[in-house]
């Protein structure tokens, strides 16, 4: 099947929405905004599908992480082709699939960590000082926060304040690369503006997807609902990841530990390809192989 973008080449928020673009025009799919980054780029979802079952999937927590919102891109024009055709995709029969589900993409939710990671601090615009200063130098290759060196996966209401803890036991106080939580639960809008699209919304399952390590977690604190470590399996057969439990820091503040903790539902998070992050797109279609079927699997097995 051609693609509409080279999966090969950086992915930023101007490129992200060239291929919005491109998918409207050929497949008519909605795309909603829902909400903004902290410096007003937009956070843009598209749609797959009609049914009544929903699923979210959302990509780019983390800046470095951006390769996600290509592989989220890439699936949708994927499975969109597919049903299309009439065709399977992984063995999922796709026009079916987008009659019995919904599946909502946020490709992006960090815009403006992805420009400082690709760009350095100015792609921070306003916040460029700060940023050399929070980053201690101008290589941000490792850059995981927003533009306010919050960490957007460790600003949630899931064990927010042992996660504070834990930062302070690791000597972090404040914005940085990577693992600070922020000053409250949501207290970005970046984070914010996904939790009242999920309240919106009444999801049957969440997929957070992030890089690296090919692995799937499932679990919160023991909270996980019932089937979850069963789907996880599943899951884990089809993509060759590993079903796990994280620990420590990393364990606490997600989104997915969000989800589950407050809608008792299944909330997953999915860690693509092996290596170091900004995993290398010249190999995504290797990354992205093992992760299509699993990507198409799930709205099965919810």
């Amino acid at each position: 099947m051609s693609r509409l973008f080279n999966t090969a080449a950086p992915l930023n928020h101007a490129v992200l929405h060239k291929v919005l673009d491109a998918l409207v025009e050929r497949y008519s799919v909605p795309v909603l905004n829902i909400g903004f980054s902290i410096l007003g780029r937009d956070l843009p979802a598209l749609r797959l599908g009609e049914g009544p079952k929903k699923l979210l999937y959302v990509g780019a927590h983390h800046a470095s992480e951006w390769l996600t919102a290509t592989a989220l891109l890439h699936f949708s024009e994927q499975l969109l082709g597919a049903a299309r055709a009439s065709s399977r995709l992984t063995g999922v029969d796709a026009a079916g699939l987008l009659k019995a589900v919904s599946i909502f993409v946020v490709p992006m939710l960090n815009p403006d960590g992805v420009e400082i990671e690709q760009r350095g601090a100015e792609g921070g615009g306003i916040f460029s000082e700060r940023l050399l200063l929070l980053n201690g130098g101008f290589d941000f290759t490792h850059w995981q926060a927003n533009a306010r060196g919050v960490d957007l996966n460790h600003n949630y209401e899931a064990g927010w304040a042992e996660a504070k803890m834990l930062e302070r036991e690791a000597g972090i106080f404040g914005g940085g690369p990577t693992r600070y939580g922020g000053e409250f639960p949501e207290s970005e809008p970046e984070s914010a503006a996904l939790c009242a699209f999920v309240r919106s919304v009444d999801f049957d399952a969440v997929l957070a997807l992030h890089s690296q390590g090919e692995e799937i977690y499932y679990d919160f604190g023991g909270l996980a609902p019932a089937g979850s470590e069963q789907i996880a399996t599943v899951l884990s057969k089809v993509s060759g990841y590993r079903a796990a439990k994280p620990s420590g820091i990393a364990s606490l503040s997600g989104f997915k530990d969000w989800f589950i903790a407050t809608y008792n539902r299944p909330g997953f998070t999915v860690e693509m390809g092996l290596g170091e992050n900004p995993l290398p797109p010249q190999e995504f279609d290797a990354f992205y192989r093992p992760l299509e079927p699993l990507l198409a699997l799930l709205p099965t097995l919810i």
